[in-house]
């Protein structure tokens, strides 16, 4: 069983953490900005992680799985396809991206994920990746739509347009746009006739 407070305080931790990475960047943030942040002195945070890639790394893998839980929610609810994609697609970008590309440091810090949690993020979006997949197999066995290719290829498409818009969009009301806008051309492009 897991000790809460153990699990409360990386939880704050790791909030401090992400605050302080968005504030200044991920070379500028030292340990101690994180646990002055978090409300610890410098060794106690040294009892929760091991280093600031540690921290990093926890917030990737933080983030993929909130987010696969979040758009399993988001696909899983009532509406029509594009409708169900745009809440998935919303969800899986979440409010870290909100917060990333309102952020000084955004593409430093999808720099540092894409060097420091590479394998976090590649088993992450084969996560994402196979809860469209299995939403995609559901909708084609209810008859609500139609593939002319697998579940798993077209779940691998929708996950790497995503992580193209996001790497591309320059402020967070255009990232929306474009999502909205992906959502809205394969949501209809799916649709069984």
């Amino acid at each position: 069983m897991k000790d809460k407070t153990v699990d409360a305080k990386r939880q704050t931790i790791l909030q401090a953490a992400w605050q302080a990475f968005a504030s200044y960047g991920y070379r500028k943030t030292s340990m101690d900005d994180i646990a002055r942040g978090a409300g610890v002195s410098r060794p106690a945070l040294y009892l929760y992680y091991r280093n600031k890639e540690d921290i990093f790394r926890s917030l990737a893998q933080r983030y993929y799985d909130e987010a696969v839980e979040m758009v399993s929610a988001a696909l899983g609810a009532a509406g029509d396809v594009p409708d169900q994609l745009e809440r998935a697609f919303t969800a899986q970008g979440g409010t870290i991206m909100r917060a990333m590309l309102s952020s000084p440091h955004g593409m430093e810090l999808l720099d540092t994920s894409n060097a420091t949690a590479a394998d976090i993020i590649a088993t992450g979006e084969a996560r994402l990746t196979a809860a469209y997949a299995h939403w995609l197999n559901s909708q084609v066995q209810a008859g609500r739509v139609a593939l002319q290719d697998t579940p798993q290829e077209v779940a691998a498409t929708l996950t790497a347009a995503l992580k193209g818009i996001k790497t591309a969009a320059p402020q967070y009301d255009v990232y929306m746009r474009r999502v909205t806008r992906l959502a809205a051309l394969l949501g209809g492009g799916l649709a069984a006739d």
